[in-house]
């Protein structure tokens, strides 16, 4: 299998999703908290280079997004709705929250901080995984 032959509408589809969902969760949703969790002011946020931050999330979802992709694609069977996002959640539970939690452990960052950016990764997934189901 060719690592490129992937439904690149879905990946792009379910990479814009899951940024849609980061701009939920840390705007409206989590925002302030976040905020406080990070020890950030608006100003401060408000001074960093935009472009670089936005485009390199972007850049991240769409990898991920591929990477879910790929995944699915390399099986090689045609998996349902049900198990490509129970498989997206599972790769947000199983990797991506391990891996903050132990990175937050060590850093010695809040549990404030590690369940609002846990909830994000299980939702941004879960919201990948939605969208590959249904494109896919």
């Amino acid at each position: 299998m060719n690592i490129f032959d992937v439904n690149w509408i879905a990946v792009v589809a379910a990479a814009a999703m899951g940024f849609l969902v980061g701009g939920l969760w840390y705007g409206p949703i989590m925002g302030k908290k976040w905020m406080g969790a990070v020890g950030l002011s608006e100003d401060q946020i408000k001074e960093g280079n935009m472009g670089m931050i936005y485009g390199g999330a972007f850049a991240f979802s769409l990898l991920a997004s591929w990477t879910l992709a790929h995944t699915f694609a390399s099986y090689g069977t045609d998996f349902s709705f049900a198990v490509k996002v129970l498989t997206a959640f599972g790769v947000a539970l199983g990797f991506i929250v391990p891996a903050i939690g132990t990175n937050y452990l060590f850093s010695q960052k809040g549990k404030a901080l590690f369940f609002i950016d846990a909830g994000y990764w299980l939702l941004f997934y879960i919201a990948m995984g939605t969208v590959h189901a249904w494109l896919g």
